[in-house]
């Protein structure tokens, strides 16, 4: 589904992504972790095109993201993303968060975006949400609607960007449960996160990234039982002792 071949990215002379190649089958979770300023975030936006790369190949469901002929608003279309600060429109409702992009992007008609709306609000446990304003609502619930509206666009694939990063601590396992139940059913996703409870509960292979590298690319239960490289032993002892 997610192909990433020699992929190197710079911001000026400071190199962020240097030969990182891995894949990401369909139907696979795959968790990316590693320190701050590994590149974990930028790797994940060069997937969708939200991030250029100088370097190598990137494609999903066999379209060439870096192509200059690829239509990005089309194939964004069809990955959903959902952000560390939920990037939800202030100014209009949570079910019109939701409808928007069916709407305009998917050219849906009204009634059946907004049945759509009101069966993913009840799928995240929101229904009763659907007419607040999101400044109304808590960290953990703005991220169900965020998750929401990127499932209102069938995507093929999901990233998330550290979606629990931002929220208090008694907020993330209702974000961590609806993603969860998303893994469960056979959702392709890719996901940079520090929560490790979620890695070895729903990942099928944990990437850890350092210094703009792959340093590792395991099964859950390798990565978790002995991983290989000195940095990431140093980087789960600090992260799973508390």
């Amino acid at each position: 589904m997610i192909q990433i071949e020699h992929v190197s990215k710079w911001y000026g002379d400071f190199q962020v992504l240097k030969d990182c190649s891995t894949s990401v089958a369909k139907g696979e979770v795959v968790v990316v972790c590693g320190p701050s300023g590994s590149g974990k975030s930028t790797l994940i936006k060069c997937v969708n095109g939200l991030e250029l790369f100088q370097e190598g190949k990137i494609s999903v469901n066999e379209t060439s993201v870096g192509d200059s002929g690829t239509n990005l608003p089309q194939l964004r279309s069809r990955i959903g993303m959902v952000f560390q600060n939920f990037e939800l429109f202030p100014h209009i409702t949570v079910a019109d968060n939701i409808k928007l992009g069916q709407v305009k992007v998917l050219n849906r008609g009204d009634d059946e975006a907004n049945d759509r709306t009101m069966v993913l609000l009840k799928r995240v446990g929101l229904e009763d949400q659907a007419d607040k304003h999101p400044a109304q609502l808590s960290g953990g619930q703005q991220q169900r609607v965020a998750i929401a509206r990127a499932l209102a666009m069938d995507p093929i694939a999901m990233l998330f960007d550290e979606p629990t990063s931002a929220l208090d601590p008694e907020m993330i396992n209702e974000v961590l449960d609806v993603m969860v139940e998303l893994a469960q059913e056979g959702m392709t996703m890719m996901v940079v996160t520090h929560e490790m409870g979620f890695a070895r509960k729903v990942a099928d292979r944990v990437i850890f990234m350092d210094e703009g590298r792959i340093e590792e690319d395991a099964t859950k239960e390798e990565f978790f039982g002995a991983p290989r490289g000195d940095r990431a032993q140093l980087f789960l002892s600090k992260i799973l002792q508390h």
